[in-house]
């Protein structure tokens, strides 16, 4: 479906006042923007107006001059705190990938899935199918368990209670309560798991990672497949990925 032109050049004239702006740390009044950018008065009001509702401009009233808002430091912070992420978590990630010779992800929570925001796999293993930028559900895998766990019951229900919940597999877990008491048991172990309830014949544990606050922002994990899984490494793997995500976490700044 092709868009609007019309929609297009208004989406043009406002990141054009948002560009001026950018470069106007005591920001500019109507006039001006409108003449710098050769816009009517009216055009840049209506603009000026709806970026400000959504807090990306905001308007000194004693000058009545306008400049960049708050929203932007929000997203670009959430943005460079994404990147920081990587870099910091990368090396440690690549440790994990070959201590247990298993594929290792970093992930994020955005809304109600968990997205890959790394992967890494050791030199000799079977390959999975996961990408960066893949979504997976929350509450049936263990990445989304333990992005979970940063939430208080309240927020875990109501997001789970925004979900349809869809059985992958036979071992999928539906029942809310169910996946509130693994949520909690997470809080208390540090690890959560996945035992074939995302993808038949995928086998997964993972740790949360928190920043400086004490707050999730991220989860480690590394996956196995069942076939040829050697169950007596299950309890080592869990203590490196729960080390890793501590390293993770010590390295943004998080407490011991």
């Amino acid at each position: 479906m092709s868009l609007d032109p019309k929609n297009v050049q208004t989406l043009d004239r406002a990141l054009d006042i948002i560009e001026l702006l950018s470069v106007k740390a005591e920001g500019l009044g109507v006039t001006d923007i409108g003449n710098q950018l050769n816009l009517h008065k009216s055009t840049v009001h209506r603009l000026l107006s709806s970026l400000g509702n959504r807090g990306y401009i905001e308007k000194n009233p004693e000058r009545s001059l306008y400049r960049l808002g708050l929203k932007f430091v929000e997203v670009s912070s959430l943005r460079l705190n994404h990147l920081e992420l990587k870099t910091e978590a990368t090396p440690h990630l690549r440790r994990l990938a070959e201590a247990s010779g298993r594929p290792v992800h970093l992930a994020i929570l955005s809304g109600t899935d968990a997205v890959y925001i790394e992967k890494i796999e050791p030199q000799q293993t079977l390959r999975m199918y996961s990408q960066i930028g893949r979504r997976i559900p929350v509450y049936c895998s263990a990445l989304g368990k333990s992005l979970l766990a940063g939430l208080d019951d309240a927020a875990v229900m109501a997001l789970i209670g925004s979900i349809k919940l869809t059985a992958f597999t036979a071992k999928t877990r539906i029942d809310p309560v169910v996946l509130l008491a693994e949520v909690r048991e997470t809080r208390q172990l540090g690890l959560s798991f996945d035992d074939e309830e995302h993808e038949a014949g995928i086998r997964c544990v993972a740790a949360p990672v928190r920043d400086y606050t004490g707050k999730v922002i991220a989860a480690v994990s590394a996956a196995e497949h069942v076939r040829g899984a050697r169950i007596d490494r299950d309890e080592q793997v869990a203590q490196l990925v729960r080390e890793t995500a501590a390293a993770i976490s010590k390295q943004m700044g998080a407490m011991s």
